[in-house]
């Protein structure tokens, strides 16, 4: 029995071995092309929620790729940040407006009503 199964087990081995390095009816595995990433962040627009969740980088032999890791977190990060120097911007103005506004309220006279004298 256990010669057999010895056998057996070095018939699988060649088989598999064979169908591997071509002895197959297609011949050889083909050769596998690295992924890339296919659709990056887009370059004529600012980058959207659904453009995050889209996103996805391709995995290479020990996790994913650094290049194209770097690349959208790079980006990612310089869209923040001008966000972010925009909203600062806005949320100034919107500070000197209210400020001017307050200002102004302040030197306006109080409206007497009708009929009443001053």
């Amino acid at each position: 029995m256990f010669l057999f199964l010895v056998v057996a087990l070095a018939v699988v081995v060649a088989a598999v071995t064979l169908a591997v390095v071509g002895g197959g009816e297609n011949g050889p595995l083909p050769e596998a092309v690295p992924d890339r990433l296919t659709d990056s962040l887009p370059l004529d627009r600012p980058v959207g929620r659904a453009d995050v969740d889209g996103l996805r980088i391709p995995l290479a032999a020990r996790g994913y790729r650094m290049a194209d890791v770097d690349d959208a977190l790079s980006r990612l990060g310089a869209e923040l940040a001008e966000r972010d120097a925009r909203i600062a911007d806005l949320e100034s103005a919107l500070a000197g407006a209210r400020a001017v506004a307050a200002h102004i309220s302040m030197e306006k006279p109080a409206a007497h009503p009708e009929g009443e004298q001053p």
